[in-house]
């Protein structure tokens, strides 16, 4: 029997769980015209719930045209403006015919190289001589605009891990140039996603920067508990199993609501349970889940200088008043000015987070694994 539980992979369907308000808000915003910025830290559902909302957004809005662009993998200015416009014309043309007469039209200084699969329904590759002039980069930023206003649709651009692109050796010459385009588009709408929260931060929230003001900032908070339960206990009914809600609501507690850790440890209590589930099948899971994932926390440790690995001992221990004399002697946590910094330092890596002057570990599995395995 296929397990009903998924992770690894944008969440379609039945496999997609709640987060009404999330998608209403992205469907109203995006198709008005206002640009979003989606910020939430790696794994909590960004690309499954803009796939969600665009592809109902889609369905009740016949003139949307979305395009999905990963910049994860990019590597260079010139990938990305290749990437950009395949991606764009192949939203927005539905023929053959018609995507080469729009790359004539509207990408005049672009010399284009195209090969099409001989699948009907396979998307087609582009090459473009770009001479790094100005005028070719600002057509091809401005195609979505163009291909918008031809053809009457409303176009919205989803870039999925958008800090990567700060890696890139000229990327304050493609920010300025991408916000100098887009700012003036009236077609087209822009929804910017990524992990890396203090990147997005300083990319988005920085008066410095091109970006400042681009859109509207949206942090993505986990989902309520409760529809995490109904969640599983109507999945293991689905497949003939059952969980009681008290297990289900263990499941949610364990891993703090994060939806990433919610389906692998529901899938691997599935894997464990023959009809019903019971605490023994958790506690397996359990195990299963922490081995699993152990290879990549234990890189994370050995990559932390010990003033570093003291501070999270500290934090794992559910310590307060870190900067306090007491606590810094306690941990050997150097001065009170090394607790700062090396909280900075965590949290600019995504390994916590700081509310007010509380600190936790972002991955609450990974808090597991190091209080109770390595640190004993």
């Amino acid at each position: 029997m296929k397990n009903p539980f998924q992770y690894g992979k944008v969440a379609e369907k039945e496999n997609f769980i709640d987060r009404d308000i999330d998608r209403m808000f992205l469907k109203q915003a995006l198709y008005s015209g206002t640009n979003v910025i989606l910020v939430s830290p790696r794994r909590w559902g960004k690309s499954s719930v803009v796939k969600q909302a665009m592809t109902e957004l889609c369905n009740e809005q016949k003139d949307v045209r979305v395009c999905y662009i990963d910049a994860f993998p990019i590597t260079s200015s010139a990938e990305f403006y290749k990437i950009f416009a395949q991606k764009v014309l192949n939203a927005t043309c539905s023929q053959v015919q018609s995507t080469i007469n729009s790359i004539g039209k509207f990408l005049k200084s672009v010399s284009p190289k195209i090969s099409f699969s001989p699948e009907p329904m396979s998307e087609f590759s582009i090459s473009l001589d770009i001479s790094g002039n100005g005028n070719d980069e600002s057509e091809i930023l401005n195609l979505p605009e163009m291909m918008a206003k031809e053809r009457g649709m409303q176009v919205i651009v989803c870039i999925d891990e958008f800090q990567q692109l700060a890696r890139l050796s000229d990327y304050a010459r493609l920010e300025s140039m991408m916000r100098s385009v887009w700012q003036h588009q009236q077609h087209v709408a822009y929804c910017l996603y990524g992990s890396q929260r203090h990147m997005m931060e300083e990319i988005f929230n920085s008066t410095e920067k091109p970006f400042f003001r681009f859109g509207q900032v949206y942090n993505l908070k986990k989902i309520e508990g409760n529809d995490w339960k109904k969640y599983i206990i109507d999945r293991f009914s689905a497949t003939g199993k059952s969980i009681d809600e008290a297990l289900a609501e263990k499941i949610v507690d364990t891993v703090d609501r994060h939806s990433w850790y919610v389906q692998q440890l529901s899938s691997a209590v599935w894997n464990f349970t023959g009809q019903e589930t019971d605490t023994a099948a958790f506690k397996k899971a359990l195990e299963w889940c922490v081995d699993v994932n152990s290879d990549s926390y234990r890189k994370t440790c050995e990559n932390l200088p010990e003033t570093q690995l003291n501070l999270l001992r500290a934090i794992a221990a559910d310590e307060t008043q870190l900067s306090s004399s007491a606590v810094v002697k306690r941990y050997r946590l150097g001065s009170s000015a090394s607790v700062t910094k090396n909280k900075r330092i965590l949290s600019m890596q995504d390994i916590i987070d700081i509310h007010g002057r509380r600190a936790e570990f972002q991955d609450p599995l990974f808090r597991l694994w190091f209080k109770e395995v390595y640190c004993g």
